[in-house]
């Protein structure tokens, strides 16, 4: 992985201007913080209307870019959604050091549950972006071996690069050894990656777990990606075949900072033509 994202990620928070709840749920390793938001004018009291759960990326936020945008754009269609910090991130609780991707994707699990419970939720589907696309895709995996599923899914840059990071010894800037990890890791000084994501990163079943969903897929990926190279994404195709679909948007970056209204507009296009709006 290259190291590109660093403090221009922290810079990146963007704000929402539908309306918008904010609460906790409490997830494995603690209260998880969450914004849900609605179109404007729905009354959850009568309505009904599909919700998509969007999960960001490492060292990022639900307040982060793109998060934000994809609410607000999602909203303007009629559809809500609920963007969360995963343990040790935002103003969730936890230690950043010590999660893993089997943490973040029973916090995934957690915000699922909490919304398959929602009254006023039609139909669900999942977005993630970078190391959040590992955990949706995953996570859709997973509930599909239990016979529920997303109704559809949008993967922007998918992370999978992270297990041959781990593999490597080099997570962005940060070198160790692979087969004795130290206690943590320091990315751009002030990030700490913990051993038991050093190490169990690199067992992860990524394209396996998620190749048992077969409900559509929309694969977002900047031609100027410099965190997570091309092969990621192009791997997920061969793996979901032809339920999925990759458009490559060129000039954008990992952060999606350059093409951002197109990357919206093509998972508010794709949740559309899924939810039949």
């Amino acid at each position: 992985m290259k190291h590109a994202v660093g403090l221009m990620i922290i810079a990146l928070m963007g704000f929402t201007s539908c309306r918008a709840q904010q609460n906790q749920i409490s997830g494995p390793e603690g209260k998880i913080a969450y914004k849900i938001t609605l179109p404007d004018g729905f009354d959850t009291a009568t309505g009904h209307c599909p919700m998509v759960i969007l999960m960001h990326g490492i060292f990022s936020s639900k307040d982060f870019i793109p998060m934000p945008q994809i609410a607000n754009g999602l909203a303007a269609a009629g559809i809500a959604s609920v963007r969360f910090d995963f343990d040790g991130h935002g103003k969730s609780e936890g230690r950043m050091q010590d999660m893993t991707i089997e943490k973040e994707l029973a916090d995934a699990r957690a915000v699922w549950d909490y919304v398959a419970g929602l009254p006023y939720v039609s139909a669900v589907g999942l977005l993630g972006h970078s190391q959040g696309g590992v955990v949706a895709s995953m996570t859709a995996g997973r509930l599909a071996m239990e016979g529920m599923a997303p109704a559809g899914m949008v993967l922007i840059a998918p992370g999978a690069v992270i297990k041959e990071a781990c593999q490597g010894g080099k997570f962005f800037n940060a070198r160790f050894d692979p087969a004795n990890p130290p206690e943590y890791i320091r990315c751009w000084g002030t990030m700490k990656l913990g051993r038991d994501y050093l190490v169990s990163t690199q067992q992860l079943d990524i394209y396996g777990t998620a190749s048992t969903y077969s409900g559509p897929v929309l694969l977002l990926h900047g031609d100027r990606d410099g965190i997570v190279p091309m092969w990621c994404s192009e791997k997920y195709l061969q793996t979901y075949g032809q339920q999925a679909k990759l458009s490559v948007v060129k000039g954008e970056n990992h952060t999606i900072t350059r093409k951002r209204k197109v990357v919206v507009a093509h998972t508010v296009e794709f949740f559309k033509t899924v939810f039949g709006l």
